[in-house]
């Protein structure tokens, strides 16, 4: 399976239960819950959800009202530490647990995760 692939595997039900199952546990954690803006969560949860169809061969409704991801200047004015980036990546895992997508799936979407969180540090 390629990345482009996952959406039709899924659809967009199953990004917005992962995505859901994560926002869950961001208002309460002791790292991230600084990080988000308490009164965007809502937010935050529906571009994330967008991206990521858009990302995974899905409709292009995120390009159509953000533009191009950009996704280092998007999280630019936010302290992303190593310290947040492992939590970022943690709660993500634990919302794959819940969803049960496939191992398949779960593989490409971990690898992106990973490698998009290590990105994104912003302070050392």
């Amino acid at each position: 399976m390629q990345d482009h692939e996952v959406y039709s595997a899924i659809g967009e039900s199953g990004f917005g239960r992962l995505v859901a199952a994560f926002y869950r546990q961001v208002s309460d954690d002791d790292v991230l819950g600084a990080i988000y803006p308490k009164d965007d969560l809502a937010g935050a949860e529906e571009r994330l959800r967008a991206f990521l169809i858009y990302r995974f061969g899905g409709p292009e409704t995120y390009i159509a009202h953000r533009g191009h991801p950009r996704l280092r200047m998007r999280h630019a004015p936010f302290r992303v530490d190593e310290a947040a980036r492992h939590r970022w990546v943690e709660l993500m895992n634990k919302a794959l647990d819940e969803v049960h997508f496939s191992p398949e799936i779960r593989k490409i979407l971990t690898g992106y995760f990973e490698s998009t969180a290590t990105a994104m540090i912003n302070w050392h």
